[in-house]
């Protein structure tokens, strides 16, 4: 007597596979990374990314295939940004799930937020109940905060924060944000504030969660038409 069939998994979890299978190579996650920040041509991912322009196309081109990312072209240039969907949201959890389940990454990410004092953030709903009442203060590149910011939000790049201390107020809450919950930059920024007398607090997310969450950001002319 023949043994029954062994049931075939549904459609829905063939497409999940493809999509994990695109993810699971650093490079790609990589090139996610920038790109959630905003709009970029392949040879600015390539050097952000310390990839060949080659190499980075080809990894482009799988994530396109797979929907994760799509483009639009500029003149001469192509330009890539995320595809439509959570995405961002997919990429937050993946790095939660792995500082979850992998000590040696959590050694990694909170190099300096746990060996160097944690400082305790506020979450996007208490920033959004404070936002009349705070400054807020973006500390990445100045080529991420042009591609996209929080609304109001004043640049000056961790790095910069020594020299450009008089552009902030002394008697107004600080609240500092970067990247991402794991970028250091914020926490960086925050202990050398508090460091010279200031009030101010980390976000506990970043341009990208903010974004996905569907909350107001403040875009480049040509995105936000």
């Amino acid at each position: 007597m023949n043994s029954p069939a062994a049931p075939q998994p549904s459609p829905l979890f063939d497409a999940l596979a493809d999509v994990a299978k695109t993810l699971a190579h650093p490079h790609r996650l990589v090139l996610l990374e920038h790109i959630q920040q905003g709009e970029r041509p392949v040879e600015r991912l390539a050097e952000l990314s310390g990839l060949s322009i080659a190499n980075a196309s080809q990894h482009l081109q799988q994530l396109r295939r797979a929907g994760l990312v799509q483009t639009r072209r500029d003149g001469k240039r192509v330009l890539y940004r995320l595809g439509s969907g959570p995405i961002a949201n997919v990429l937050a959890s993946l790095r939660d799930y792995a500082a979850h389940q992998q000590t040696e990454m959590q050694g990694v990410i909170a190099d300096s937020v746990h060996q160097r004092e944690r400082l305790e953030g506020i979450s996007v709903e208490e920033l959004l109940d404070r936002m009349k009442n705070v400054v807020v203060l973006d500390v990445r590149p100045a080529e991420e905060y042009a591609l996209g910011h929080l609304p109001g939000a004043v640049n000056i790049p961790t790095e910069e924060l020594e020299r450009r201390l008089a552009e902030l107020p002394k008697n107004v809450e600080i609240v500092a944000y970067c990247r991402g919950p794991y970028c250091v930059l914020s926490t960086d920024a925050v202990r050398a504030l508090r460091e010279r007398g200031l009030s101010a607090h980390r976000l506990n997310a970043g341009f990208p969660e903010w974004k996905a969450a569907g909350l107001r950001v403040e875009l480049p002319a040509t995105d936000a038409e």
